[in-house]
């Protein structure tokens, strides 16, 4: 099964002024509850159906487009119901690799690099091989690459299987509230640290690092009066934020120069983060020595000599937060 849409593009590249500019296109099919077998839709992409048992979601606990949708998986009890592939946290140009596993092959899909899941659906694949995917366990053929709409139908789509006190990630009536901070989160923070870290002008790189930190100080601002982004528990814009946030002292502010200060130095940003990441899903899915080594050896355009540095110091996200004060 192939697409009729075209795919051509670099993953990521620079602009003619040294700006970074993601590559968002991504194979934007989906799994969705409400067809019974994959669909063709009139824009050439498909719907495959929900089926517990018959995907696989492959990640790299170093990602943090792919640790968005590891930590919904958990919050949303889906464990036994969509299985987990791990990669190792470094890759070379070509994929992603099965290195943690033995033989260094995924267990379930039987392939030594994610890249065979594409190639099997698209053998031509132009672009980059990217995490999270959801792969077709009966073809291995991958199915989506599209992040955003991964970890929203993880959320809305499949909630027949959920754990009964699944939180409510993306509330109905805060759709509309959702939709604007997550894009602005986005484009400001999400993908802010990746313009300061692969700018290519001193110029780009200026106008990233201030565009970077004049959101983040709106952010400590917001959280200074609201214990959550959105409404009164964690939703999927607070989930965009953490996988952020999280790597922000560890690679962030001295691997991609985004070094006003540190979170630590933010205190409402900082209580934040500890309230996160000291619940189930949040920091039991964060894995330091990975996310590290990733960026830093990885990134060899950024840190020639791949050397990973020992610190920084991040006992303190186990420190008590006092951000059940802010009603």
């Amino acid at each position: 099964m192939t697409s009729t849409k075209e795919w051509a593009g670099d993953a990521q590249n620079a602009s003619t002024d040294g700006e970074f500019v993601r590559d968002t296109n991504y194979i934007d099919d989906r799994i969705v509850n409400t067809v019974d077998d994959v669909v063709e839709q009139p824009d050439g992409t498909f719907h495959w159906p929900v089926e517990t048992g018959r995907y696989r979601l492959v990640a790299a606990r170093a990602c943090p487009w792919a640790h968005r949708a590891v930590i919904v998986r958990q919050l949303m009890g889906l464990e036994d119901v969509i299985s987990l592939g791990l990669t190792g946290p470094t890759h070379d140009k070509r994929s992603w690799t099965f290195d943690l596993d033995p033989d260094g092959l995924d267990p379930v899909l039987g392939i030594p690099r994610l890249q065979d899941a594409y190639l099997k659906r698209f053998p031509d694949y132009p672009r980059g091989i990217t995490v999270p995917a959801m792969v077709d366990i009966p073809t291995g053929q991958v199915v989506t690459n599209d992040y955003p709409s991964l970890v929203r139908d993880l959320i809305t789509q499949w909630g027949d299987y959920a754990r009964p006190d699944a939180p409510d990630l993306w509330p109905a009536d805060h759709v509309e509230e959702m939709d604007q901070v997550n894009e602005w989160i986005f484009t400001e923070v999400n993908n802010g640290v990746y313009r300061c870290g692969f700018a290519g002008s001193q110029e780009a790189y200026d106008k990233a690092y201030d565009r970077l930190w004049t959101a983040l100080d709106k952010l400590e601002e917001r959280l200074s009066t609201r214990r959550y982004l959105v409404t009164d528990h964690i939703t999927e814009t607070d989930i965009r934020l953490f996988t952020t946030l999280v790597r922000f002292d560890a690679v962030y502010h001295g691997h991609f120069k985004a070094n006003r200060n540190k979170i630590t130095e933010m205190p409402h940003l900082w209580g934040y983060l500890r309230e996160l990441y000291q619940m189930p899903g949040f920091g039991d899915t964060t894995d330091f020595k990975q996310i590290k080594e990733h960026y830093y050896v990885v990134h060899k355009e950024v840190n020639p000599t791949q050397i990973v540095p020992k610190g920084p110091d991040l006992s303190g996200l186990l420190t008590p937060h006092g951000r059940e004060a802010i009603r």
